[in-house]
């Protein structure tokens, strides 16, 4: 019993070895081609990119903030660095006018001047301290938008519950951490907004709550047409379903709905618009977005990067960039966020295998 209990103790205490991601599984588009950026970059979350192409890299590993340097512009990261470490979940990254802004569950931190300091990092400086100390729904995908204003989500503490206007929203705050304001209400838990080029209009994922069954809600894109709006958690879902407990009474048409249904479970995360030049014309001004993947249904869904094409504020395809992130319904790898870089290839981070992707497209 002794020698079971040691044996099971040194499989726990056992160094967690990635095992190199499997590239030759994933499909993509005609042209398209995915290679390794950086696969040393343990639970790698959001991405954001510096002034001097620094890619910065949230992660929830041991607290730690990676940068990655690719000195060479050969398409890899050649460096990567360690540049904050021991805080707690700090998924969230956002870079403006040369500082690295981090979300830490109830803080925003800040390393001032980084990319000068990358070999040497400068210590945290507090921004703000006094977002909730849950941890359910507690990390935070951060980013800057054209108002020049830090957004900042508070997820809802639980799977459904309501909290009334505490939590289950969208806030925002001056970059010095003053001037904190709701911007919106009924989101179960964002951790993926960004900015449509040319209206400044923000779009965002939302997660669907659990154990309504294998197909129930569904995941949601939405977007954001005026301050306050809400978005209905916890008494509507996906638009059309009223909550079975927390939806009595209330109608969905009190509430905006999803301009698209992204799917049950598929756990939608990081998007970005894409504005670059590399990809076919067909995909200038579409989303991406990132699919984390299912961790409860008795089949897996997500697992895989999209691309949503609009017309006006309208979907026109909504259709696989990447696909094969699982196989038989193993998985070895769970895509996060997505990252354009001004040569118009696409970074994609993936928490499960550690490691970042670049999406190049070459005509056939």
């Amino acid at each position: 019993m002794r020698k079971l209990m040691f044996a099971l103790l040194g499989l726990l205490l056992a160094p967690v070895i990635l095992a190199a991601p499997a590239l030759d599984k994933l499909t993509l588009p005609k042209g398209f081609h995915i290679a390794v950026y950086s696969d040393a970059v343990p639970n790698a979350r959001e991405m954001a990119l510096g002034a001097k192409g620094t890619v910065f890299v949230g992660s929830n590993d041991a607290g730690k903030v990676y940068a990655l340097t690719d000195s060479k512009g050969d398409g890899h990261a050649d460096k990567v660095r360690v540049i904050a470490s021991g805080l707690q979940l700090p998924v969230g990254v956002a870079f403006k006018n040369g500082d690295l802004y981090i979300s830490a569950v109830s803080k925003i931190l800040v390393l001032r001047d980084i990319e000068n300091h990358l070999d040497n990092p400068p210590s945290p400086e507090v921004v703000f301290d006094k977002f909730p100390t849950d941890t359910h729904h507690g990390w935070k995908f951060i980013a800057f938008g054209p108002d020049n204003k830090l957004y900042v989500p508070i997820g809802a503490p639980c799977n459904i519950c309501d909290k009334g206007q505490a939590y289950a929203k969208l806030t925002r705050m001056n970059a010095d951490g003053s001037g904190l304001e709701d911007v919106a209400y009924g989101i179960r838990n964002t951790v993926g907004f960004t900015w449509r080029p040319g209206s400044g209009q923000l779009w965002f994922t939302d997660n669907g709550r659990d154990m309504m069954g294998d197909d129930m809600p569904s995941d949601e894109l939405n977007k954001l047409s005026h301050v306050g709006e809400h978005f209905g958690f916890p008494y509507c879902h996906q638009g059309d379903t009223l909550d079975p407990e927390f939806g009595q009474g209330k109608n969905c048409k009190d509430y905006t709905p999803p301009v698209l249904k992204l799917g049950a479970h598929v756990a939608s995360l990081g998007l970005r618009f894409y504005e670059g030049k590399q990809f076919p014309a067909s995909y200038k001004g579409a989303l991406f977005i990132a699919e984390h993947g299912s961790w409860n249904r008795s089949k897996k869904s997500g697992y895989r990067v999209m691309t949503v094409r609009l017309n006006g504020d309208k979907v026109a395809s909504y259709e696989p960039l990447i696909e094969g992130f699982q196989q038989d319904e193993k998985a070895w790898g769970r895509p996060v966020d997505v990252q354009p870089l001004p040569d118009g290839s696409l970074l994609v981070s993936d928490d499960l295998a550690g490691a970042v992707y670049r999406v190049t497209y070459e005509k056939p």
